[in-house]
């Protein structure tokens, strides 16, 4: 029995799912997605838009509460997190994320329609803002950006 070597060698965490002229395609993991939001059709709407687009899984919560809970089990590479929310507000769940060791460094972006607060976004720590509406397509690309994986159209 004969095992193919691939050549190049497979990197850490990738799989081939392809060859071209014998050049290997990676298939990198997608990236976790944890979004909070408390309108259905907005979980909905996002949860669609990014995992259409094959690069992300979005674990989606309905609170501020929720979010903390669920945050340490599915290990998100990146936050999205709406501001205006019943019970804890985004600036709230941020706080609580910042104190806790495993989170210091999560990155978290603010989904928002309060975009005039933008200098309280920074100062809170968040690694940005994605304004509502948006475009689908936009969307995507930002999110991809900030898990730093932007690709070329």
């Amino acid at each position: 029995m004969m095992i193919a070597q691939c050549n190049p060698p497979l990197r850490p965490g990738l799989v081939p799912f392809g060859n071209m002229a014998g050049k290997i395609l990676y298939m990198g993991k997608k990236k976790r997605i944890l979004y909070i939001e408390d309108e259905p059709d907005l979980q909905w709407l996002v949860k669609h838009i990014l995992e259409s687009a094959g690069d992300f899984d979005v674990l989606v919560c309905g609170s501020g509460a929720e979010g903390l809970q669920r945050v340490a089990e599915y290990a998100p590479n990146l936050v999205l997190l709406d501001v205006m929310m019943p019970g804890m507000d985004g600036f709230s769940v941020l706080r609580a994320l910042r104190a806790r060791p495993e989170c210091a460094a999560l990155p978290v972006v603010f989904l928002t329609a309060r975009t005039q607060e933008g200098d309280e976004y920074l100062r809170s720590s968040a690694l940005g803002v994605i304004a509502k509406p948006f475009e689908p397509g936009g969307l995507v690309e930002r999110v991809r950006a900030y898990v730093g994986e932007a690709v070329a159209a």
